[in-house]
């Protein structure tokens, strides 16, 4: 053998030497791109021809900066916004350094039917707008100075989607050279079969590719690293590689003392793989990771680190509200930030693979994700949805969704598909059971984490459940059934994929508030009697098939074997503004509205969810006089509520049975200061106040973060806030509110969270307050400095924030 390793080294002397000193970078391609659109819901090259080029940058969302259009193919299930046809187009040169090395093109997701071509040559097309894929450049590239052209063609033809989808390279698109022997793309897999607080045992599988045509010894080098930098193992290991071939190589080590990833201490490892031919680094792959276990239990639910856990989680869909489908690390991370601060510690990926960045930020910030494939099979949902690919493409797609994922400590189960139509019965019978094996056996093949569907048919003839190709059984909605899960389906772990799909406005209340509605009542009409499709936040409509918040918490709160639940949704998104018609364009299912301003029931999670001490109070005090009003509380860590009513007592409150809140009904309104007060014992823990606002009189506003990155790419969140002389926000509020920028930066986005403004998110320059509420979302350009946003109003006090670049 060693003879035989000296001669392939012999023979691959004069191919390593030419790339001996390659060396791998992964960076950003996202600049300096050309776009140009046909928003014709079918391809026309003459149209394309003549469209104009503009200049923009990725990630891309072309259809969040059209106008909301009632005749839209997509209609307001995809929030009235055009798809179409776009085309993308970038000259690059590479130096002469490069030529020897393996050059890729990232695409993290190009949303839908995207086809791409180096210098003329076609190399490839992907159907799936959720799928991440890689191309290898390197047979057509030119290097030393000379011009290289890099199109994508992106084709959504509306309806795609039964929710708004974006259109175009709405993803980060990277470009990556490596050496002649490299890491294959999400080449590494990374478990940990035995974890105890004592130690545990981490097992590397890693993927390695040699481009060249001999035979090639090598060396791997795998550096684990803790959350702190500190080098915790080095393994090492010579093999060779057959020419143009890869070969998986496993190492393993037991590590003691691990510092376990939980969903409050995320703790995360990092396992650098180096590959090095003749002692010459060739490739460089970063692995993140986490060492955690868990189980799911029959009676008891789910357990992690050996310890109960209920999983209340959320299902979100991919649109940052103003910002459109295009990604931005700092958006995401907001939104997730939001939903840590109430308690929420889930997130289900409805109904599609998410960005990358997403998956990153639950595992840095410790969720529990159900990361979810499909929303159709071979039984379509919309006329160019995915199920006109699904034979074709499923395997690649799914496959590529685990390879991607699998390193990720935050995804814990494997969701095959949403609302499956093969589920049912009839001629579906042996269609939905064949694909519910094949895709399990796809999973299995590359991951042992459990495999779940979100299931709407609550019964053991349901097709899905009679494959056998599900480890736990996830269901949809039917609230009043879950209590009889575990009878119906004994001997099965259970979770609860999809709850609740109430529906709520920010700030609007519909009483009697105790009376529960099933449909979509209207709070408010304008002139003339149309309705304006705002509705109750009070936690007491629903859409027909669903329920309210307290309804769907409290079997989870009582029966120890749901293991948890994913509410149907954190925030508002675009489309599907169920069931209202134009010209509502997002949705109310939200605990947070597309702004990110929490409604009422976010405190409701946060008294239930958290530690923090709570008192909530609701509505606002603003009404007609003698009105009679219901005045809700949500509160924790204390044995009573007591409200006031300038200062006459209204009476104590306490939680019995199951209560989830407290309320006091048919209070006369006055104006003046409406008070709660929590005890303890006796003791006051806390107090809340809402007075009767004035007339608007003034703007406030106040930013998430008063110092970004001069990176392209940080932002701020600015709310603005109007109020009245004494301070008090004016709960109708809806003046026009003008913004400008001074600095080098942008006003990336304007908002309010009304679910039926029409305004264009194109529009950076002005939005109308709703609730006495509106956002601004400022971008840093690339220089150290200071932003100053200007608000202002006609014939109210205008103010201004300034923000530093770093």
């Amino acid at each position: 053998m060693k003879k035989l390793l000296l001669g392939l080294f012999a023979l691959a002397t004069v191919a390593i030497a030419v790339r001996a000193n390659a060396q791998n970078t992964r960076e950003k391609f996202n600049e300096n791109w050309l776009f140009k659109l046909d928003s014709a819901n079918d391809y026309s090259k003459n149209a394309m021809d003549a469209a104009k080029w503009q200049p923009v940058t990725l990630p891309h969302d072309w259809s969040i900066g059209l106008n909301f259009d009632s005749t839209s193919p997509s209609g307001n299930e995809g929030a009235c916004l055009r798809g179409g046809t776009g085309l993308y187009q970038k000259e690059f040169t590479l130096p002469s350094k490069d030529k020897g090395k393996n050059i890729f093109i990232d695409f993290d997701g190009v949303y839908m039917n995207s086809t791409v071509w180096i210098n003329g040559h076609k190399l490839g097309t992907r159907p799936y707008g959720y799928s991440s894929f890689q191309y290898d450049m390197t047979p057509y590239l030119k290097f030393g100075g000379e011009k290289n052209v890099l199109k994508v063609m992106a084709e959504n033809h509306q309806p795609s989607s039964r929710w708004y989808s974006g259109s175009g390279i709405y993803r980060n698109v990277w470009l990556e050279k490596k050496g002649s022997v490299y890491v294959d793309n999400w080449g590494t897999y990374i478990t940990t079969p035995e974890v105890s607080d004592a130690q545990a045992t981490v097992s590397i599988q890693t993927r390695i590719k040699n481009s060249l045509q001999q035979a090639t010894p090598i060396e791997l080098k795998t550096i684990v690293y803790d959350d702190k930098g500190r080098i915790v193992k080095v393994l090492s290991q010579k093999m060779s590689v057959n020419a143009g071939t890869e070969i998986e190589k496993p190492q393993s080590f037991v590590l003691p003392h691990p510092e376990l990833w939980s969903i409050k201490t995320p703790h995360l490892y990092k396992a650098v793989s180096q590959v090095f031919v003749h002692n010459k680094k060739q490739d460089e792959y970063t692995t993140t990771f986490g060492v955690r276990s868990f189980h799911f239990d029959v009676d008891s639910g789910f357990y992690l680190n050996h310890k109960p856990l209920k999983i209340v989680g959320v299902c979100m869909h991919h649109d940052l509200g103003a910002l459109g489908a295009a990604i931005n690390v700092r958006a995401m991370q907001r939104q997730l930030e939001i939903l840590k601060s109430m308690g929420i510690n889930g997130i289900r990926t409805s109904h599609n693979p998410p960005a990358p960045e997403w998956l990153d930020l639950c595992d840095k910030m410790g969720f529990i994700v159900i990361d979810e494939a499909f929303d159709c099979w071979e039984d379509g949902k919309n006329k160019y949805d995915y199920h006109l690919y699904f034979k074709q493409w499923h395997k690649r797609d799914l496959t590529d969704q685990v390879l991607r994922d699998r390193n990720h400590p935050s995804v814990f189960m494997w969701s095959i598909g949403n609302e499956i139509p093969e589920q049912g019965g009839g001629d579906k019978d042996t269609v939905g059971r064949r694909i519910a094996r094949d895709l399990s056996s796809i999973v299995k093949s590359l991951d042992n984490r459990p495999i779940t569907s979100a299931l709407t048919e609550f019964s053991p003839k349901n097709n899905i459940i009679k494959s056998g190709a599900l480890d736990l059984l996830g269901f949809n909605y039917h609230f009043r059934m879950l209590p009889k899960l575990a009878e119906m389906f004994p001997g099965q772990k259970i979770i609860l994929t999809e709850t609740t799909s109430a529906l709520q406005s920010r700030g609007e209340y519909l009483m009697p508030s105790d009376s529960i509605r099933r449909w979509a009542g209207f709070t408010r009409e304008k002139n003339g009697g149309t309705p304006d499709f705002t509705c109750s936040a009070y936690d007491n409509s629903s859409a027909p098939w669903a329920s309210t918040y307290e309804e769907t918490l409290k079997p989870l709160l009582k029966y120890p074997f749901l293991s948890g639940m994913y509410m149907w949704t954190g925030f508002d998104y675009l489309g599907e503004p169920t069931p209202y018609p134009y010209p509502a364009r997002s949705s109310y299912f939200g605990i947070v509205d597309l702004a990110g301003f929490p409604k009422d029931a976010y405190y409701l999670f946060k008294s239930v969810c958290t530690t923090d001490t709570v008192l909530h109070i609701f509505p606002h005090w603003n009404w007609k006089p003698g009105q009679k009003i219901d005045v809700w509380a949500y509160y924790n860590n204390a044995d009573e509520v007591e409200l006031f009513l300038n200062g006459k007592s209204l009476g104590i409150r306490k939680k019995t049975g199951d209560d989830l809140h407290v309320q006091w009904n048919n209070i006369v309104f006055e104006p003046g200061t409406l008070k709660a007060v929590s005890r303890k014992d006796g003791k006051i823990i806390k107090t809340s106040e809402i007075k009767t606002a004035g007339k608007a009189y003034k703007l406030v506003a106040s930013a998430d973060r008063s110092t970004i990155n001069a990176d392209g790419e940080d932002l701020s969140f600015v709310k603005i806030t109007v109020e009245d002389k004494d301070g008090n926000m004016v709960p109708h509020a809806d003046n026009v509110i003008d913004f400008s920028l001074k600095g080098d930066g942008e006003i990336a986005g304007l908002d309010n969270g009304c679910e039926t403004d029409l305004t264009s998110f194109s529009n950076k320059k002005w939005r109308k307050a709703f609730n006495g509420l509106a956002l601004a979302i400022v971008k840093a350009h690339h220089k150290k400095g200071k932003l100053t946003l200007h608000i202002s109003a006609d014939g109210l006090q205008g103010t201004s924030v300034d923000i530093e670049m770093k």
